[in-house]
């Protein structure tokens, strides 16, 4: 066991974990943040994605003492009280969901996208979600989502 202290989505955490342990599992086992989804736990598919210290990681793939005094972002921490964050709005409005298992890592490598680069191109776009796989709806409806998305925190800046 070892203790390890890191924050996840604004709260410090200071937890003994059993060195074995990733990421995902002490998201989803120990903090109960099931947000974070589990496909292939290789790193193909990035459904685990969350964000550490600004970049996106698949969490299947980093150990949790890795992440020691680092910032964690999860999907459960975009939410500000009631009011979902604009990139998740506007996958709702864009119907950019379908099954939803992979959406929580395609927001969140929008998020990491659009935290550096507020107007992205379709390339960019299609670039920065290259690492999660849509096994439902296709892509289409993700990238329409995603510039939407880009369109509304540039409204709000």
């Amino acid at each position: 066991m070892k203790n390890v202290e890191f924050t996840v989505n604004g709260e410090t955490k200071n937890i003994y974990i059993d060195e074995s342990k990733r990421l995902i599992d002490v998201l989803r086992e120990d903090l109960g943040l099931t947000g974070t989804k589990e496909g292939c736990g290789e790193g193909e598919c990035g459904a685990c994605t969350v964000i550490v210290d600004g970049e996106i990681v698949d969490s299947c793939l980093v150990m949790a003492f890795q992440v020691e005094n680092k910032n964690i972002l999860t999907i459960e921490g975009l939410q500000k009280g009631k009011e979902i964050h604009p990139i998740q709005e506007a996958f709702l409005e864009e119907g950019a969901v379908q099954c939803g298992f992979c959406i929580p890592g395609m927001v969140l490598s929008a998020k990491a996208l659009l935290d550096k680069n507020i107007n992205p191109n379709e390339s960019e776009i299609r670039e920065a979600i290259s690492g999660n796989l849509c096994r439902c709806t296709g892509y289409n409806k993700i990238v329409n989502a995603i510039e939407k998305a880009s369109k509304k925190l540039k409204e709000d800046e």
